[in-house]
């Protein structure tokens, strides 16, 4: 087949959901994963006394026990008052529970890569105008 017969197109979401069960296999071809689910959820939020949610915490141990964390939010009014810290440290010590060794995130130059510091990550990669005028970190922390 040549290239100029080839159509690019959007993928529909059964095509989409067959392409990321495609790399699955190949991960797992070449590296056995570690542990039985691919990717197994760890999330926590906080509540105040009426039940609203004022922050939380999005995380997966992805297949060879890595914690990434995707997602970590405080509301503006709660934040500096240790919450993010909180939910941070319950997540990686139930990760450290399930096997993980390390952790991993990103975060962007006006989000939080000072408070992920003084939490023990480590900048292991800076991607300059992400978006355009700022910086994306790469962050990791050994658990």
């Amino acid at each position: 087949m040549k290239k100029e017969d080839l159509i690019i197109e959007i993928p529909n979401e059964e095509e989409s959901d067959y392409i990321d069960d495609m790399l699955m296999e190949h991960n797992k071809l070449s590296k056995p994963f570690e542990q039985k689910e691919a990717f197994i959820s760890i999330k926590r939020c906080v509540k105040d006394l009426e039940g609203e949610v004022i922050a939380g915490i999005l995380a997966y141990s992805v297949m060879w026990h890595i914690l990434y964390i995707d997602t970590l939010w405080v509301k503006e009014e709660y934040r500096s008052k240790g919450y993010g810290s909180i939910l941070l440290k319950k997540v990686e010590d139930e990760a450290k529970n399930i096997g993980c060794h390390m952790a991993h995130l990103d975060t962007f130059d006006f989000q939080g890569p000072d408070f992920y510091k003084k939490n023990g990550y480590e900048v292991f990669g800076v991607l300059e105008d992400s978006p355009m005028g700022h910086k994306e970190y790469f962050l990791t922390k050994r658990l």
